[in-house]
C-alpha cells in the first residue's frame, strides 16, 4: 500500500516546554489511525504540524510523497483537515461557507454546487444549509467542519475529535462515513472515546508528553494486560478448591487468582501462559469435575485499562516540562 503520510522526529518547543518530542508516523492508504493521549500529551500540536498549520522546529513531515515544508502548498492540497472545536465563520451559514471554501479552492461555480452537495448530503446538513452557522447545535457545526474537510474529496484526512459533542445516533453516522471513505484514504482520528478506536480505526497510536508510547491494532494494546484471555468465573464458594483443583491439570493456566468472595458466591480469573487461549481447555476441566458455575467469560480487557497503564506510567516517574509538558 502506498504511504501517504510520513513523520519523522518531529518536535516542538514553546519555550521551556517541549510539547511534541521526535515524534515519527507512517500511515499506509487504507488505514485508519486512532490518535489517542491524555489532555496536554501533544496531539493536537502534532496534528497542526502534520497539516501545515504549524512549522516544526525539527523533523519531516510528507503527505502523498510531498515535503510539507518544502511544497506546502502542493501538500495541503492532499489534505482535508477538521481542527478541533471546527471553527467556522459563525454569521455565514453552511451553504455560504462551503461555498467560499470551494472558491478558495479554485472551483467554478457549477463545481461548488455539486461538491457542497454531496458534501452536505454525507455529513448530514441538508436541513440546516441556509441557518446562520452561530445558531447551529455544537454537533450541527462539528458537521460543517467535517464538510469543509471533506469537500476536495482529499487522499489525506486529519480529523481532530470529530464526534465530539454528537449524540450517539451522530456518532454512528460520521464513524459509518470514515469506515465508508476509509478505502481510499489514510485517515487520522485524534480522539478521547477510546470506544472509537474500536469502531472505526485499523490501528492505534497512544502519545504520552509528546513521545510514542504505543503502536498497534486494538487487540495487540489489550495483550498489553496482564490478565488479557484471562477466563473470569463466578460459582458456589463451597466449588472454589475443586475448582482449582480442576485447573492445576490445565498445562497452558498459568496461575488461578481469586478476585472476590462473598455471599457465597467466589469470582476467580484463570490466567493463561503468555496470553494463550484456554477457553475450551478450562470449560473441558470444569466439565470433567462437574462443577456447576454462574458465570464463565474470556476477559478480553478494556482499553481504557491499557490507556491508564501506558500513560501514567510516565507521570510516576516525575519528569519535568523539558522532558515533556503539558500542552494540546
Amino acid at each position: 500500500m502506498a504511504e501517504l503520510i510520513k513523520t519523522d522526529r518531529l518536535t516542538k518547543q514553546f519555550g521551556d516546554i517541549l510539547a511534541v518530542n521526535g515524534i515519527s508516523l507512517s500511515v499506509q492508504k487504507g488505514e485508519v489511525l486512532g490518535f489517542l493521549g491524555p489532555n496536554g500529551a501533544g496531539k493536537s500540536t502534532t496534528m497542526k504540524m502534520i497539516t501545515g498549520f504549524l512549522k516544526p522546529d525539527a523533523g519531516l513531515v510528507k503527505v502523498a510523497g510531498i515535503d510539507m515544508l518544502a511544497d506546502p502548498v502542493e501538500a495541503k492540497k492532499r489534505i482535508g483537515y477538521l481542527p478541533e472545536g471546527a471553527p467556522a465563520y459563525a454569521d455565514m451559514t453552511p451553504r455560504t461557507f462551503l461555498g467560499f471554501i470551494g472558491e478558495v479552492r479554485g472551483y467554478d461555480s457549477g463545481e461548488r454546487v455539486r461538491r457542497i452537495g454531496r458534501a452536505a448530503e454525507r455529513t448530514g446538513l441538508d436541513g440546516v444549509m441556509d441557518q446562520q452557522i452561530e445558531t447551529l447545535s455544537k454537533g450541527y457545526k462539528l458537521r460543517v467542519g467535517l464538510a469543509q474537510a471533506i469537500l476536495h474529496d482529499p487522499a489525506i484526512l486529519i480529523l481532530d475529535e470529530p464526534t465530539d459533542g454528537l449524540d450517539p445516533n451522530q456518532k454512528h453516522h460520521v464513524r459509518s462515513l470514515i469506515s465508508e471513505m476509509a478505502p481510499e484514504k489514510a485517515i487520522i482520528v485524534s480522539t478521547h472515546i477510546l470506544e472509537e478506536v474500536e469502531a472505526v480505526c485499523s490501528r492505534a497510536v497512544v502519545i504520552d508528553r509528546g513521545r510514542v508510547v504505543a503502536d498497534g491494532t486494538a487487540e495487540e494494546l489489550q495483550r498489553r494486560l496482564p490478565y488479557h484471555n484471562a477466563i473470569s468465573i463466578r460459582l458456589p464458594s463451597g466449588r472454589l478448591e475443586d475448582l482449582k483443583s480442576a485447573l492445576a491439570g490445565v498445562a497452558a493456566v498459568d496461575r488461578v487468582d481469586v478476585v472476590a468472595q462473598a455471599n457465597g458466591v467466589a469470582h476467580v480469573r484463570a490466567i493463561p501462559k503468555d496470553h494463550g487461549v484456554i477457553a475450551t481447555d478450562v470449560a473441558g476441566a470444569i466439565r470433567d469435575r462437574s462443577i456447576a458455575v454462574d458465570e464463565m467469560f474470556v476477559e478480553r480487557g478494556k482499553l481504557d485499562d491499557v490507556f491508564r497503564q501506558i500513560t501514567t506510567s510516565d507521570a510516576k516517574a516525575g519528569r519535568g516540562p523539558m522532558n515533556g509538558g503539558a500542552v494540546a
